[in-house]
């Protein structure tokens, strides 16, 4: 029986070269791409695959979002973070959240493989340029991270104010959450409450001090 393996990240050419990786092992096979967050809970709940790949910074809702939701939908999926952030802030955040592995974008290409076939057999996998040291230091500093506002936010709340930071209008995120404009409204009037945003640009601007957007955005 194969290993399935799901690709999430937003750049096709990315996709294209994890792929030709991943399927050069003959025990691998890749079930479906997505391109971004949405579409990857979808298929990780359609699939249930035994690993997803996923980049921390994905459009309609970021890695760390994804990561926590992927439990409830395919508990026996392992996840494996791709990213180019080597700050332990976003590597604790990752671990915290049940990413089963961490591997750095700018890492040696013969790290994937090993990468995979540990977190499949249940353990930890950080690239081997990231210091275990300095996230232990960060985890014991990080250690009231239970009482920040943004994790008192629902899955929804959460998903709603990635989309608005994105530019998305309540219509245009009703389509992709399928649900009502007047539903999106109301979660975007609590979650502006339960963090105390007054209007969209301190939205934008939490979001990006989160990293729920890349910095260029």
């Amino acid at each position: 029986m194969p290993i399935s393996i799901l690709l999430a990240d937003d750049h096709q050419i990315v996709r294209v070269g994890l792929r030709a990786l991943l399927e050069a092992e003959p025990d691998f096979r890749v079930a479906a791409e997505a391109a971004d967050g949405l579409e990857a809970l979808a298929l990780l709940e359609r699939l249930q695959p035994d690993v997803i790949i996923l980049d921390l910074m994905l459009p309609g809702l970021n890695g760390l979002e994804v990561s926590r939701q992927a439990p409830g939908l395919a508990p026996r999926t392992r996840v494996l973070m791709l990213s180019m952030h080597s700050n332990a802030a976003y590597i604790h955040a990752a671990l915290r959240h049940g990413v089963s592995g961490y591997l750095l974008k700018q890492a040696n290409m013969d790290e994937l493989v090993p990468a995979v076939r540990a977190v499949l057999r249940g353990e930890a996998y950080l690239s081997q340029a990231l210091s275990a040291e300095a996230i232990a230091a960060y985890a014991e500093q990080s250690a009231a991270a239970s009482d920040d506002d943004y994790e008192r936010l629902t899955p929804r709340e959460r998903e709603v104010l990635q989309l608005a930071a994105e530019g998305l209008t309540n219509a245009e995120m009703a389509e992709r959450l399928v649900i009502s404009p007047r539903t999106v409204e109301m979660h975007r009037a609590r979650l502006m409450r339960k963090l105390n945003l007054r209007n969209h640009a301190d939205l934008v601007r939490y979001a990006l001090w989160r990293g729920l957007l890349p910095l260029e955005h």
